[in-house]
């Protein structure tokens, strides 16, 4: 995994993409809005938010259970802590879908239909680049989350990474205080 792409080129939301992201996002039909606030306050894969169901949102206690299908061998689900807005949003969502929180049907949301909607937010936004994807959001959420002070064990939690090699890569990306570090030097 790495945050810059062959030809240097980033590959996570920096702050104020995010920001911009989040602000095109609120403006969206319910369902689009509650996916993409989903992936940004949560940091999940995309194939996880298809899955997500209404059984998994603890309303009261502001946690998403998530089942991580990377690790399709076991059973591993993992509670990632989200705002109340997330929770807000998903509650405008109709609770008459016996599935998925996105799906009336036995089939979940289309990958693509997720990724358009992303991309869509993201193009209205003005995100362009390698960046401009759902896994640039993961990205930048996860560097968000080291340069707000979450350390990197519970990082890791959050985001259902089997090793911590995978989420310390997060704090390779240089933030304020390295930049404040490096004024004292000049």
């Amino acid at each position: 995994m790495h945050l810059y792409d062959a030809q240097n080129d980033r590959l996570y939301l920096n702050a104020a993409e995010r920001e911009r992201f989040l602000c095109v996002a609120r403006t969206k039909p319910h369902h689009i809005k509650a996916f993409c606030l989903t992936l940004f306050y949560t940091g999940c894969r995309i194939s996880e938010a298809r899955e997500l169901r209404f059984s998994s949102v603890q309303a009261q206690a502001r946690l998403i259970s998530f089942r991580s299908l990377k690790k399709r061998d076991q059973h591993h689900i993992r509670e990632v802590p989200v705002p109340q807005e997330l929770i807000e949003a998903l509650d405008q969502l109709p609770r008459n879908i016996p599935y998925t929180i996105w799906s009336a049907t036995p089939k979940p949301l289309s990958r693509i239909t997720a990724y358009r909607w992303i991309k869509s937010v993201m193009d209205e936004a003005g995100i362009t680049g390698p960046q401009a994807t759902p896994k640039g959001l993961r990205h930048g959420y996860g560097i968000h989350a080291v340069r707000s002070g979450v350390q990197l064990h519970m990082l890791q939690k959050w985001m259902g990474h089997a090793s911590m090699s995978t989420t310390a890569i997060y704090a390779n990306a240089v933030g304020q205080e390295e930049l404040e570090i490096a004024d004292r030097m000049w």
